[in-house]
C-alpha cells in the first residue's frame, strides 16, 4: 500500500472503505480514468492497471515518479523555502510575465512552473518537481487553473513544510511500475475496458447548486454536458460485463439510478477548506453495477490522517 503523493481537490482516502465494500469480490484490470490524487489506485495497488487524467501536467507529475524517481528526489532536495528570496540566477527573479514583483521564492516557481501553458519549453522532470513543490507549500493544497491553464494558487503558510515525501515518492514509484499513464478523454480509456475488468470513476463533481460553478481543476473544466457523457458511457460498460463504480455529489442520484445502477449516499468530510472549522460533511453518493451478493465486502483500510 502506498500513499498518494499529491494532495488533490475531493481525494478519496476517507471513502476508502466505502467504495471497497461496493468492488467486485475480484477483477481483471484496474482501470481510472480521473486518477487525480490517486488515493483509491495507491491504496489497492491492483495488479493490472491503467490509470487516466486531464491534466497533463500531473500525468507527467506520475510518469517522472514512475520513470525517474531518484533524478525527480534530487532535484526537490534542490529547492528552497517558499518564503525565501527568489533565486537571481533564475527567470522571474524581479517580475512574472505581467511584471508583477515577485516578492519571495514560492511565486517564481509558480511563473516557472507556468511555461508550458504559455507555449514556451519546459523540462518535464523540472514541471513535475515544481508540482510537488508548489503541491506542499502552496494554499492548503489546491490545484487551480486559470482560463489561460496557468496554476494561479498563492503561497501557504506552513511551519516546516516537506516537499521531498522521499518514502511517499519511492513508494509510489513502485506502484506505477508497469502501469500505462495516459493523458486524454475520459472515453478513450474507457473503450479499452474488457468484460471481468473494474473501472472506477471519480469525476470533478457536479455542484450541489443549480447556479453553483464547475469546479475547474483545468482550464478546460468539466460541465454537465460531460456528466452526462461519463453516465452514457457507464451504461455502455455496463452492458459490455465490464464492473463499474461512480462516486459523485448527491444530486446525481437520479441519474444513475435511471441508468439501472444501484446508488447510496454516503457521507465524507472534505479537508481542503480555507476555514478547518467549516469543513462539514457533503452529501455524495456511490453508484455501481455490483450486485450487492458479488461485492468485496467492507474492508480494513487504514483511514489515518493524510
Amino acid at each position: 500500500m502506498a500513499d498518494p503523493v499529491l494532495k488533490w481537490a475531493g481525494g478519496k482516502r476517507q471513502l476508502l472503505d466505502e467504495l471497497y465494500a461496493r468492488f467486485p469480490a475480484s477483477f481483471d484490470t484496474y482501470h481510472e480514468p480521473f486518477v487525480g490524487g490517486g488515493a483509491v489506485f495507491f491504496d489497492l495497488e491492483p495488479d493490472a492497471a491503467r490509470v487516466n487524467d486531464a491534466n497533463p501536467r500531473l500525468v507527467n507529475c506520475y510518469e517522472q515518479v514512475r520513470d525517474r524517481p531518484d533524478d525527480l528526489l534530487d532535484r526537490l532536495e534542490t529547492y528552497r523555502d517558499p518564503e525565501a528570496d527568489p533565486d537571481d540566477v533564475r527567470e522571474f527573479a524581479e517580475t512574472d510575465r505581467d511584471d508583477n514583483s515577485i516578492g519571495n521564492y514560492y511565486y517564481q516557481q509558480r511563473a516557472l512552473f507556468n511555461r508550458r501553458p504559455n507555449g514556451q519549453d519546459f523540462d518535464p522532470l523540472e514541471e513535475a518537481a515544481l508540482l510537488c513543490y508548489l503541491n506542499r507549500t502552496c494554499f492548503n493544497g489546491l490545484y487551480r487553473e486559470n482560463a489561460d491553464g496557468e496554476f494561479n494558487v498563492p503561497i501557504g503558510r506552513y511551519a516546516d513544510p516537506d516537499w521531498v515525501q522521499r518514502d511517499r515518492v519511492r513508494a509510489a514509484s513502485r506502484a506505477l511500475v508497469g502501469v500505462p499513464i495516459s493523458n486524454c478523454d475520459f472515453e478513450a480509456v474507457l473503450d479499452d475496458a474488457d468484460r471481468g475488468d473494474l473501472v472506477y470513476c471519480d469525476p470533478p463533481y457536479e455542484p450541489m447548486s443549480p447556479t453553483a460553478d464547475f469546479t475547474e481543476y483545468s482550464a478546460d473544466g468539466f460541465d454537465r454536458e460531460d456528466q452526462e457523457r461519463l453516465c452514457a458511457a457507464v451504461e455502455r460498460l455496463d452492458e459490455r460485463g465490464v464492473h463499474v463504480v461512480v462516486s459523485n455529489s448527491g444530486v446525481t442520484y437520479d441519474r444513475y439510478s435511471e441508468a439501472g445502477l444501484f446508488v447510496e449516499r454516503v457521507g465524507a468530510t472534505r479537508a481542503i477548506n480555507s476555514d478547518a472549522d467549516n469543513r462539514d460533511e457533503v452529501d455524495e453518493i456511490i453508484a455501481t453495477n455490483v450486485a450487492p451478493e458479488n461485492r468485496r465486502g467492507a474492508s480494513q483500510s487504514s483511514l489515518g490522517e493524510f
